[in-house]
């Protein structure tokens, strides 16, 4: 009997034990591991957090070009706006002029250079600069006017202007007189009101009252044998004109160039192409 009741206490003593073990055990617990997802995200915020913010704009932004390059025998720059970069044809036209007045000035300054040389005089670098902008930006077509700088020698360089016309629809570049059944009804329908634009001009420049007995400075000029440009003050079609001309054309050289902008009339009306009648309207 007593070897019995040991057996029996022995037991009860060893469930205690195990009981108070297993109890034990719960109250350590460890905290359970986080989930997959759970660590996806936290990763995801922390790369968030970590990352640029994204560009409110998805326009593209580029394609105009600006080039410039000074030495001892040229300085040459020549540059356009991205929205003439942006349109591949009219790039490609502008690129070709880069090339082409880039070779044109390294030849005539090597040529200048010899010449100084085998004379013994000084040589200064020949120049040249072209800066392309934009005159104005229609559904149909793109405006552009540019303004050159020269010197190849001599006292004082030289400013003329280019401009020219990219034509959406038909994909090519125009010269803005091509859009005129000619040259002469062009400058017959402006003639009046750019002559008298230019004298309020000259009259500016000059401080007083326009010199009549100066026959070369004091006269009208052709308008057409200018720099030709179309603008527009209402984004959807040509309605002024204007006529860039260069030092020389109408005063003396220290006038510098001048801009002179006329309306769009009805005579202009009558002296444009019919096809291209619809790209214009009368200005005020």
């Amino acid at each position: 009997m007593r070897s019995g009741a040991w057996y029996l206490a022995s037991i009860a003593t060893t469930l205690t034990a195990a009981a108070l073990l297993v109890s034990g055990c719960k109250s350590e617990k460890p905290a359970p591991a986080p989930s997959e997802t759970a660590s996806a995200e936290v990763e995801a915020a922390s790369e968030a957090a970590t990352e640029p913010a994204a560009e409110t704009s998805e326009v593209p932004v580029g394609g105009g070009r600006a080039e410039k390059t000074e030495n001892d025998l040229y300085e040459f720059s020549y540059s356009y706006p991205d929205a003439a970069g942006a349109i591949p044809g009219l790039k490609a036209n502008l690129d070709k002029q880069f090339d082409a007045s880039r070779a044109d000035l390294v030849s005539s300054a090597k040529e200048g250079q010899s010449e100084a040389k085998q004379n013994d005089f000084p040589y200064h670098a020949y120049s040249y600069g072209e800066e392309w902008k934009v005159v104005t930006d229609l559904p149909g077509w793109l405006s552009l006017s540019s303004e050159i700088y020269t010197y190849s020698g001599g006292a004082h360089g030289m400013t003329t202007f280019d401009a020219l016309l990219w034509d959406r629809h038909a994909e090519t570049a125009r010269k803005p007189i091509d859009l005129f059944i000619s040259k002469e009804a062009l400058s017959k329908a402006i003639r009046t009101s750019f002559c008298a634009a230019l004298d309020k001009a000259r009259v500016r420049k000059r401080g007083g009252p326009i010199d009549r007995s100066d026959e070369m400075f004091s006269e009208c000029i052709d308008p057409v044998e200018q720099v030709v440009i179309l603008g527009s003050t209402n984004k959807q079609t040509f309605d002024r004109i204007g006529l860039l001309v260069p030092p020389y054309n109408a005063g003396p050289y220290a006038e510098g160039s001048y801009e002179v902008t006329v309306p769009v009339t009805g005579a202009v009306m009558a002296a444009l192409k019919p096809q291209y009648r619809s790209s214009f309207s009368v200005g005020k």
